[in-house]
């Protein structure tokens, strides 16, 4: 299955308005209805996917002086193909100068012998505002994920923020201290154009401000609930 979504928030009469909503199966956006600065969507998965085979993408265009919140309802759940087909996946988003964008997907689930790529792709205006989360989910209770390499590129005013690509599946690595502990959630919260917080960090997690601005706060848990609390109490 190929699929591709698009969605466009303008700044207009005072508030944000959708200009493009186009879903295409299994990338299926709602809007909310509201009268609020804020425009927000809803990410629905109206299939099963990213099945082995897959290729989905998603562009987010939000212009200046607009405000969008685009949020999922359900995990996403990364399944092998019939004959060991990988999935792939890709978020481009470009955010002008005073945009705002909130991009918060609900965790990916990787399931045994499953094989996804995904990269996640914002170009934003010096002005621009963005808040996103990714969480990782290592195989369903009691199976050993499959494979997973997701891929984070960022940049502000032509300048990289976030450059940085995560290997999931070999297990030897996963349980080392270097990698991820044994651990089977991870967790990321990048925020860039909000204030400036103080480096922080605590068992488990770690929060560093970024040299061309910006903060990546990092969570590793054994749950996802265990995981996004941290986010909510730092």
């Amino acid at each position: 299955m190929k699929a591709h979504a698009r969605l466009t928030a303008c700044f207009e009469g005072g508030r944000t308005v959708l200009r493009e909503l186009r879903s295409m199966a299994p990338l299926t956006l709602l809007p909310k209805r509201g009268t609020g600065a804020t425009a927000v969507v809803h990410l629905v998965n109206s299939a099963t996917s990213p099945l082995g085979g897959d290729e989905l993408k998603l562009t987010i265009r939000v212009g200046a002086g607009a405000s969008l919140r685009l949020s999922g309802v359900a995990a996403t759940i990364a399944l092998p193909g019939l004959h060991g087909e990988g999935s792939s996946s890709l978020v481009d988003i470009v955010v002008d100068d005073g945009g705002s964008l909130e991009y918060l997907p609900e965790p990916t689930v990787v399931t045994a012998r499953a094989r996804h790529a995904a990269v996640f792709r914002a170009s934003l205006a010096p002005g621009a505002f963005l808040h996103t989360r990714e969480v990782l989910v290592l195989g369903r209770a009691g199976e050993r994920p499959g494979s997973l390499v997701t891929t984070q590129q960022v940049t502000r005013g032509s300048v990289p923020v976030l450059r940085q690509t995560l290997e999931i599946g070999d297990s030897t690595l996963d349980a080392s201290l270097a990698h991820l502990a044994g651990r089977r959630v991870l967790a990321t919260d990048l925020v860039v154009g909000g204030p400036v917080v103080p480096e922080a960090s605590g068992e488990w997690w770690s929060r560093t401000p970024l040299a061309a601005g910006g903060t990546l706060t990092t969570s590793l848990a054994p749950d996802a609930v265990t995981a996004l609390r941290v986010f909510d109490e730092s």
